[in-house]
Formats: structure tokens, sequence, C-alpha cells
């Protein structure tokens, strides 16, 4: 299943490394691409595990818009 998460807040590179690692600690996911310019990240998971991902982005200071 994929899912892309518009988010508000990654502004560069870094951000984008730091939230692929820190998403991709969830049991099941995989980050398959994180943008700072479109603010996007377009996860790969095993089931539907948005809830948890959406609590892991905002636990590293992002904000989730859709």
């Amino acid at each position: 299943m994929e899912k892309i998460f518009q988010l508000k807040g990654m502004h560069c590179k870094s951000c984008e490394q730091l939230l692929k690692m820190e998403l991709e600690e969830i049991n099941g996911v995989k980050v398959l691409e994180a943008s700072s310019k479109t603010n996007q990240v377009k996860i790969s998971m095993d089931s539907d595990m948005s809830e948890a991902i959406k609590q892991k982005i905002v636990e590293n200071k992002y904000k989730v818009i859709s």
C-alpha cells in the first residue's frame, strides 16, 4: 500500500533525511520519497499505518496537512 502525506515544516535535505530515518523505524514502513521542495512524503506500508505515521511526523515537529 502506498500513500502520500502532505506536510508543513520540511525546509532542507537534512529534514528529508531525518524524517525518512524516523519513519522507517516503524515496522513495515518504507519511505519511497521525502521532498522538502514539495513538502511531501511518499510511503510504502504493509497495511494502513497512517495514524502511526502521522504520530511519528508530529513527534518530529512537522505538521501533517493531508
